[in-house]
C-alpha cells in the first residue's frame, strides 16, 4: 500500500466503483463534460428514486459534505421523524452526479456550477434547496518550488476537481488578475500560461507528491493532507479571494420535493440545524467526520481538524499572504445555508468567463435573474431558519441584513 493509501484509507488505485470505470469518467469528462455523461439520464432523470420517504445521501469524502454527515450522526433527521440511510461515500464528482441523476440518492451536495449545468445543460430537474457551506477550500502548490503568489504559475499546471466548479472559477479569475491566461492544452504551458486538468480530489496529494503537477485547488480536507504529507504549501484560501463564497450546494430532485413537502421541509429542518452545529462545534465535528469518530471520511481525525480549524492563528497563513484579508473574519470553513441570490447571479456571469472543457454554448443563454429565481427553492430553507434562528451567529452571516449581501472579491 502506498504512504497516501496508508495515511488517509483511500485506495488510490483502484477503479470507482460507482456504475463507470474511472478511466471511462474522465474520457468521457474531457471528450464532452457533463453533457457527454448525463446524456443517458437527461430524459426521464430520477426515474429509478425509490418512493418510499427514505433519505439516501451520496457524498464525497471532504468537509463540504458536514452538513449532511452531521445531520445523519447527529440524528437530526430520525428527531423529525424521517427514516435515513447510511450515507454513500463515492470518490468522484462524475460518478456522485451520474449515481444522483440516475435516482439512486435523492438527497447529495453538488458543486454549484454542476447543478447549474444539469438544470439548464441536460435537462435534469435538479434544485438546490440550501448552501452547505462557505468557504472551505484552497489553493496547494509544491512547497520546494518558487511559487509565491498567482503570477508564479505561468508554465505551471493545476489539477482542478472539474470543470463545473466554484474552484474552476476562483482560480481562473485569480490567474487573470495576475496576468496570466488559463489553458487547457496537452503540450507544455507557455510562461503566460497556466495549464489546467481535471483531477479527482484524493489523486492530487499524490500527484503533487510525485510532482505531476505543480499545484491543485480543491476541497479540504485535501488541502490538509497535502500540507502534512505531499510536501504542499497553501498559496491561498479561495474564502480570501472571494468572501464567503458557496461551493457545495444541498440537492434534491425537484419532482419529489414538489410531491412531498412536508417529507422535504424536515430534511431542510435537519441540514439547517447540522449547519448550525457545524459552525458552532468545529473541532467536534472534525472529530465525528474523521475515521477515529464516526468514519465518514477515511481521514484521521488530525487531518480532518487541520481541515476545519486551523486559520487565522496560523501566523505562517497571514506571513505567506495566504490569508491576505484576516478582517474578513472568515473561518477555514464556515456553515450558514442561506443561498444568497446575488452568488448565484455571479456565478453565472462569471461562467461566461471561465474556461471550461465541453459544450458550454447554453452558459451565454441563460438570463441570471431568472436562474436565481428558477434553480434556487429559497421556501423551504426559509422555513427552517426561522425555525433555528441561530444560524445568524455563524461569522459569514451580516447579523445586520441577514438575507442579502454584496459579493466582494478581492485577489
Amino acid at each position: 500500500m502506498c504512504q497516501f493509501c496508508a495515511v488517509s484509507g483511500l485506495d488510490y488505485h483502484t477503479p470507482e466503483k460507482a456504475g463507470v470505470s474511472r478511466r471511462a469518467v474522465l474520457d468521457g469528462l474531457a471528450a464532452g463534460g457533463l453533457a457527454s455523461l448525463l446524456g443517458t439520464f437527461a430524459k426521464p432523470a430520477f426515474a429509478q428514486a425509490a418512493d418510499d420517504d427514505v433519505v439516501r445521501i451520496g457524498y464525497l469524502p471532504i468537509t463540504d459534505a458536514a452538513a449532511l454527515l452531521v445531520a445523519h450522526g447527529k440524528g437530526y433527521f430520525e428527531d423529525e421523524g424521517l427514516k435515513v440511510e447510511k450515507p454513500t461515500l463515492i470518490r468522484g464528482w462524475a460518478p456522485l452526479v451520474e449515481a444522483f441523476a440516475a435516482g439512486k440518492f435523492n438527497l447529495v451536495h453538488l458543486l454549484k456550477p454542476v447543478a447549474l449545468s444539469m438544470r439548464y445543460n441536460n435537462n435534469v430537474p435538479v434544485k438546490i434547496m440550501a448552501w452547505a457551506h462557505t468557504n472551505g477550500s484552497g489553493v496547494i502548490v509544491d512547497g520546494g518550488a518558487d511559487i509565491k503568489t498567482f503570477a508564479d504559475l505561468g508554465g505551471k499546471q493545476i489539477a482542478v476537481p472539474f470543470w463545473y466548479s466554484m474552484h474552476n472559477i476562483v482560480l481562473q479569475y485569480a490567474l487573470r488578475q495576475s496576468g496570466l491566461t488559463p489553458v487547457i492544452k496537452s503540450t507544455p504551458p507557455a510562461p503566460n500560461e497556466t495549464s489546467l486538468q481535471v483531477m479527482q480530489p484524493p489523486d492530487m496529494p499524490p500527484a503533487l507528491a510525485a510532482k505531476k503537477i505543480d499545484g491543485y485547488i480543491v476541497a479540504e480536507p485535501f488541502n490538509a493532507m497535502g500540507e502534512l504529507g505531499a510536501g504542499g504549501r497553501m498559496l491561498r484560501f479561495t474564502g480570501d479571494i472571494w468572501k464567503n463564497h458557496p461551493c457545495c450546494v444541498v440537492c434534491m430532485p425537484q419532482p419529489l420535493t414538489e410531491q412531498k413537502p412536508e417529507w422535504t421541509q424536515k430534511i431542510i429542518n435537519a441540514i439547517v440545524r447540522a449547519e448550525i452545529h457545524a459552525s458552532q462545534h468545529k473541532e467536534e465535528t472534525a472529530q465525528l467526520l474523521s475515521r477515529d469518530g464516526a468514519g465518514y471520511l477515511p481521514m484521521p481525525a488530525p487531518v480532518v481538524k487541520r481541515a476545519m480549524t486551523l486559520y487565522e492563528t496560523n501566523k505562517a497563513y497571514l506571513d505567506s499572504g495566504a490569508i491576505s484579508h484576516p478582517d474578513w473574519r472568515n473561518g477555514r470553513i464556515d456553515f450558514q445555508p442561506w443561498p444568497y441570490p446575488s452568488a448565484t447571479r455571479l456565478i453565472v456571469e462569471a461562467m461566461n468567463e471561465t474556461l471550461i472543457a465541453g459544450d458550454r454554448a447554453f452558459l451565454s443563454k441563460l438570463d441570471p435573474d431568472f436562474v436565481v429565481k428558477d434553480l434556487v427553492n429559497y421556501e423551504f430553507v426559509r422555513a427552517a431558519l426561522e425555525k433555528y434562528p441561530d444560524w445568524k451567529l455563524d461569522p459569514s452571516v451580516n447579523a445586520s441584513d441577514p438575507f442579502a449581501r454584496q459579493e466582494l472579491l478581492a485577489p
